[in-house]
C-alpha cells in the first residue's frame, strides 16, 4: 500500500491550493479515504474523508472552505482548500480509512502548506 501527496506550499491568507493523493496497493474504489493535518504544537487533526459512494464528511474546522473529491479511474483523491488561513498551516496527510486515529491503515509521507503573506 503506498499513498504520496503532492501539491503543498506556501500560499498567502485567503488563497487556495489543491493537494493530489495518488494511492496504489489497495482496492481504492470501495476504501473511504480522509485527510488529516498535523500541527507540531498540537497533533493531528482529522480533517475530512470521502467514501467509496462519494459522499463526504468535514470537520467543523474546514466545513465550508475544504472539498475531497476522488477520481477512482486514476486512484486519486484531492483536497480542494479555499480561504485558507495562517492558522491551516500544517502537514497534510492522506490516508486509507474514514477516520483517524485507525487500525491496519496507511498514511502518506504528507505534503507541508505554509499560510503566510
Amino acid at each position: 500500500v503506498q499513498l504520496v501527496e503532492s501539491g503543498g506550499g506556501l500560499v498567502q491568507p485567503g488563497g487556495s491550493l489543491r493537494l493530489s493523493c495518488a494511492a496504489s496497493g489497495f482496492t481504492f474504489s470501495t476504501s473511504a479515504m480522509s485527510w488529516v493535518r498535523h500541527f507540531p504544537e498540537k497533533g493531528n487533526e482529522w480533517v475530512g474523508a470521502i467514501y467509496s459512494d462519494g459522499g463526504t464528511h468535514y470537520a467543523d474546522t474546514t466545513k465550508g472552505r475544504f472539498t475531497i473529491s476522488r477520481d477512482n479511474d486514476k486512484n486519486m483523491v484531492y483536497l480542494q482548500m479555499n480561504s485558507l488561513k495562517p492558522e491551516d498551516t500544517a502537514k497534510y496527510f492522506c490516508v486509507n480509512s474514514d477516520y483517524v486515529p485507525c487500525v491496519k491503515c496507511t498514511w502518506g509521507l504528507g505534503a507541508q502548506v505554509t499560510v503566510s503573506s
